[in-house]
């Protein structure tokens, strides 16, 4: 089941679960030592999917700042990823920013290794290639 919550509205046990998989995703896997927790979690809407038994799926998070909308932390759990859980969590999460903040645009700060995937959901380059904690990344922009 998906799940769209404010920082508020999380209970601790789902704030746990999803700090613990960011931790293991962006910082063990990718061997990527960088604050991952951040002031954004505390204003950002949080999306995510769990198991019954509560395990973390997959997950994101929307930022409104500025006067662009933009996502990210996205994650899919290892033994999750092939299965178009990745492309059901950026349908989930561009849904709801188009019915929440319908005139607003989408930025996002991508890994440059997910351009095409980002891509097919239409997105566009705005930045040349530049390292963001030693990853390769680049801007996009979501045309309408």
């Amino acid at each position: 089941m998906w799940t769209i919550k404010t920082f508020e509205e999380l209970t601790t046990k789902e704030l746990f679960i999803i700090y613990k998989e960011r931790v293991k995703i962006f910082i063990v896997e990718q061997d990527c030592p960088y604050q991952d927790i951040d002031e954004l979690d505390l204003t950002s809407l949080h999306v995510f999917k769990t198991d019954e038994d509560g395990v973390l799926l997959a997950y994101g998070r929307i930022i409104s700042q500025d006067s662009r909308i933009h996502f990210g932390r996205i994650i899919v759990a290892k033994e999750q990823r092939g299965t178009g859980l990745g492309k059901e969590l950026l349908t989930i999460i561009l849904d709801h920013i188009a019915k929440q903040f319908p005139t607003r645009e989408v930025e996002i700060q991508a890994q440059a290794y997910l351009e095409k995937f980002y891509g097919s959901f239409g997105f566009v380059p705005i930045s040349e290639e530049y390292l963001e904690d030693n990853i390769p990344h680049i801007d996009m922009l979501l045309q309408k």
